[in-house]
């Protein structure tokens, strides 16, 4: 249980002014990340890269996600985990304004910066949250979702018509370090009001816990899916001859799309004590919607858009789903923190490994058929994770902030 002395910290704040600060700093843990595919065909060319070349740049921000995860919770011990996010989102927005050089290598460097800001800030988020606002963690978690992805949403549909008017494709990459650093700035007055260290400490990551690894799984191939399709769902159907402008259109709408299923399937769950089943109905709308654009891509009439919002609700609901469980079932923030760490840190490493993979699948085979095929894999393994979850124990449906409660059967 959380010491008692945490108490009088947490109402140094008010927990609304925390909700917001955390809300301003997620809305830009995923715009560097979604500014890159409107413009990866532009900076493959402009560059004269192959696509593994062009995958590796979204998979070396991913990786060092992980990196960031592993350790955010030993370096928020001294510094404070308010005080950490806010400089996690600095190294955020140090990599977004690298990136204004438009070299491969400065890319790279810059990607992997916002990268290992976004992996350390999720983590710090999680901790922050379960320790200010446990009786509403799944909620929360829901919202913060939500924030990412409409900065997401926004970066999608504008990231072209920057690139046009700011004259170039890394000035519409780099232009996002600014809202992250308006962010920090709002940001660390309220930090600076939080002891440098207080109970939370740190924990040591939970590399023996069962459960941890099953959620671990769950992360896993949640991202897998997320950032494949984050990084090629608007070269897909450039490749079908859709223009660059309306591609970015059809990853707007998935970002967009994302939003009711971030803040409903939680808050469903945690209400209705049945985290399987929204988990499940999540995965089964996330695998139709990969099915659908895989082998009828543009549909008679309706088109595509179909695909994408089951696409959307598969990814949109699995990673505050994952986060939840993690918060139900951890019973402090240092705790929860560190399963956290280790969940989306090999999350963030499997995601890593698929734009990459999935571009050099492209450069082998010719065609995109193979590439989507692993995030269909990646889909049904999440399904058998799932039924693992379930099996093991009925706390992953009890949503019960920060009290542990003993296995149950699930109805």
């Amino acid at each position: 249980m959380v010491d008692p002395s945490s108490a009088p910290r947490r109402s140094q704040v008010r927990p609304a002014l925390v909700l917001v600060g955390v809300l301003l700093l997620a809305a830009n843990l995923r715009t560097a990340l979604a500014a890159y595919p409107p413009l990866l065909e532009i900076a493959r060319t402009y560059l004269g890269v192959s696509g593994a070349g062009a995958g590796l740049v979204q998979a070396s921000a991913v990786t060092m996600m992980g990196v960031g995860s592993f350790l955010a919770p030993r370096l928020a011990g001294p510094l404070g985990w308010e005080r950490s996010l806010a400089v996690s989102v600095g190294v955020l927005a140090a990599g977004s304004a690298l990136r204004v050089v438009p070299a491969l290598p400065t890319l790279i460097a810059g990607s992997a910066l916002v990268g290992f800001g976004i992996g350390s800030a999720g983590v710090l988020v999680a901790g922050v949250v379960k320790h200010h606002l446990p009786e509403r963690a799944a909620t929360v978690t829901g919202g913060y979702v939500v924030s990412m992805m409409i900065g997401a949403t926004v970066t999608s549909v504008v990231a072209v018509p920057l690139a046009i008017g700011l004259g170039g494709w890394s000035f519409s990459l780099a232009v996002w370090a600014v809202p992250a650093v308006l962010a920090v700035g709002l940001w660390w007055p309220l930090a600076r009001r939080f002891p440098r260290a207080d109970d939370r400490g740190s924990a040591a990551l939970p590399w023996r816990n069962g459960f941890a690894w099953l959620a671990t799984g769950f992360m896993a191939m949640t991202s897998v899916q997320f950032y494949g399709w984050l990084t090629w769902l608007s070269p897909y159907y450039q490749h079908l001859g859709w223009p660059s402008q309306h591609a970015a259109l059809l990853q707007a709408l998935w970002s967009v799309a994302q939003i009711p299923a971030a803040l409903l399937f939680p808050a469903l769950a945690e209400r209705r004590r049945r985290w399987a089943f929204w988990s499940a109905l999540s995965v089964a709308s996330g695998l139709a919607g990969t099915a659908g654009a895989l082998w009828l891509p543009e549909p008679p009439v309706v088109g595509p858009w179909g695909w994408v919002v089951l696409m959307a609700i598969g990814v949109g609901a699995g990673f505050p789903l994952g986060l939840s469980v993690i918060a139900w079932n951890f019973p402090d923030a240092a705790s929860a923190g560190a399963a956290s760490g280790l969940a989306m840190g090999f999350g963030y490493l499997a995601a890593g490994a698929a734009p990459l993979l999935m571009g050099v699948l492209l450069d082998l085979t010719g065609g995109y058929p193979v590439p989507l095929a692993v995030l269909l894999a990646a889909g049904l393994a999440q399904a058998v994770v799932i039924a693992l979850i379930r099996a093991r124990s009925g706390a992953a449906r009890d949503p019960s902030p920060g009290v542990p409660r003993a296995p149950r059967p699930a109805p």
